[in-house]
């Protein structure tokens, strides 16, 4: 970086400082403006990077709201960034809703436990009050659900969740909702999808400068506790009076904000209280006992299954920080074991539909969801779609009755939350496991069921998690340009481009691949982080014979694809 480079770097934090209404993040560049100028070339250079990085562009806000690292800059979540991206959905409702005599917007406010999610939430407020909507603020740091519960309660236009889930602990978020008057689709509840996320971006633009962003100093109303005690009655109506309970679980709420709701909601459906895990029980925004704050995450669930060890328990469930998501380990033959997303999906798909009777049912999962729940469907004479990866395209599937994705995601209850929500997934989990164990059977006996009526349907994914976005471009050019002949040793049957659209679906980044054996590639980028994720489905047939040796077979099938992937993609 030239002389010019580093004026022109520094003129534009020096204008972003001036017009910061934080006194912590103006001196964090105050600070970093200081080191670039020191003279000392190391810490000279470092500070540039920094500098740089939180001034080389804004946080865009897109179909998963924002969500980046906590700090000062356009490029870090922020009070001001937070200030002027509720000024433009303010700015969206009233566009949308429209000034004819109408009641003014209505948007209902939640946060979580991690670092200034509750200023973020204030500050929202404020500036929603300020521009003339009505801002409703929930009562407490609480799960993601309850504020997709209260959304739809309260019959709001829009919500708004500060969180970032499952993300670092140096991260926070936005997530922000649609219903009311400014989406009455049969989505109406759920998180934005295009356009509405590129007209909001667009108001976020036309917005002042944060510290010229008009701010009410109070007026906003407070939700009373009594929502959550509303969203645990929506739950108990999820799971079957007189059913089995005699169950023992260790829950983790993985140091977030789902933990006291889970044992409300586990007390009220008529569960013995799940024994928490101690060391994660209470929100506490620095996740000391784990790396990533993510189920999925090798190490994540180590102290739960601890617990379920030296207790004997029948099952474990987690959430992860903004429970929203749900995992689940069972003891087996070889000690404990998670089950992944999509076996959990499969699951509660035969659950629900086998205890349902009257009118046709909807299930729905995502394009990178295993297709096993599609044949599960069938079976019961119920309607299966595909959906664009997400919930915000899974919660606007027309009369739907249940959803999931691979990432840990259920949703039991769309009446209620239209998203995803691990409390009441967990409920039902739970309530699906003591039926089985009343009868001497286990999760893992109910997945060689479906094995041996299906096949067995052996998911697995691995991620390249990058420095710099433009290494996903390369390897996804590398392999469109020069795909593989025949991968695990099949011929390929099919190359598709995702982006182009298919199956009637939106067109969307990835890459879809099938063989001549039935395998299945995915290969599309995170849309929350910086990661290329490839998805990988076997089915082999385990009606005759042994469903453990069709497990093997579909390992060392699974182990071959992710061979032949990693060389064309370059890893």
């Amino acid at each position: 970086m030239d002389e010019t480079e580093l004026a022109g770097l520094v003129d534009r934090a020096t204008h972003w400082r001036d017009a910061d209404p934080d006194p912590r993040t103006r001196r964090e560049v105050d600070r970093l403006i200081e080191l670039v100028t020191s003279g000392d070339s190391i810490v000279d250079e470092v500070a540039r990077d920094d500098l740089a990085q939180r001034f080389s562009g804004s946080l865009q806000f897109g179909t998963a709201g924002l969500r980046g690292a906590l700090g000062a800059g356009p490029n870090r979540m922020n009070r001001a960034v937070v200030i002027r991206a509720a000024a433009g959905i303010a700015g969206h409702l009233h566009a949308a809703i429209g000034a004819d005599g109408a009641a003014p917007p209505r948007v209902v406010v939640g946060y979580d436990a991690r670092h200034d999610s509750d200023v973020f939430a204030r500050d929202t407020c404020a500036v929603l009050t300020a521009a003339g909507c009505v801002a409703q603020l929930l009562p407490a740091p609480l799960p993601t659900p309850v504020l997709a519960f209260a959304l739809r309660r309260f019959d709001a236009d829009a919500g708004i969740m500060v969180t970032a889930s499952h993300n670092p602990p140096q991260d926070n978020g936005y997530k922000v909702y649609l219903g009311g008057r400014a989406d009455s689709s049969p989505g109406s509840g759920a998180q934005i999808v295009p356009p509405m996320d590129d007209h909001i971006a667009h108001q976020i633009a036309a917005a002042p400068p944060a510290i010229d962003v008009p701010m009410a100093t109070d007026g906003w109303e407070h939700i009373g506790p009594e929502i959550v005690d509303e969203y645990l009655a929506s739950l108990v109506r999820v799971v079957t009076p007189g059913a089995a309970r005699d169950i023992d679980i260790v829950l983790t709420p993985m140091h977030g904000v789902g933990g006291g709701t889970a044992v409300k909601a586990f007390a009220a459906a008529g569960f013995p209280a799940p024994h928490l895990v101690r060391e994660q029980a209470e929100p506490d925004p620095d996740f000391p006992t784990v790396s990533f704050p993510n189920p999925e995450e090798p190490g994540a669930l180590d102290l739960a299954l601890a617990a379920a060890r030296k207790r004997g328990a029948d099952l474990v469930i987690a959430n992860d920080p903004d429970a929203d998501r749900c995992a689940v380990a069972v003891p087996g033959a070889s000690g404990w074991q998670m089950l992944r997303g999509d076996e959990v999906g499969a699951l509660l798909g035969e659950y629900l539909l086998s205890r349902s009777s009257g009118d046709a049912k909807t299930v729905a999962c995502s394009i990178v969801s295993s297709q096993l729940l599609a044949r599960v469907a069938a079976a019961h004479g119920a309607r299966h779609v595909e959906t664009l990866t997400g919930f915000k395209w899974l919660a606007r599937v027309p009369e739907l009755t249940y959803a999931y994705e691979e990432a840990l995601g259920y949703c039991v209850a769309p009446g209620s939350v239209r998203d995803k929500d691990g409390i009441s997934a967990a409920l039902l989990v739970a309530e699906y496991a003591a039926e089985l164990k009343a009868q001497g059977r286990t999760l893992l006996d109910a997945l060689d069921d479906l094995a041996r009526r299906h096949g067995l349907h052996a998911t697995d994914q691995f991620s390249v998690r990058v420095d710099d976005l433009s290494q996903i471009s390369d390897m996804l050019d590398r392999i469109s340009q020069h795909p593989p002949v025949t991968i695990a040793g099949s011929a390929l049957k099919s190359a598709e481009d995702l982006s182009e659209g298919v199956d009637g679906l939106p067109g969307t980044p990835g890459l879809r691949y099938r063989t001549t054996d039935g395998d299945r590639v995915i290969i599309r980028p995170s849309g929350t982080e910086p990661k290329l994720k490839c998805y990988l489905e076997v089915v082999v047939p385990a009606d005759q014979g042994s469903v453990d040796a069709a497990r093997q077979v579909a390992a060392e099938r699974l182990a071959r694809i992710t061979a032949d992937i990693s060389q064309a993609l370059g890893i």
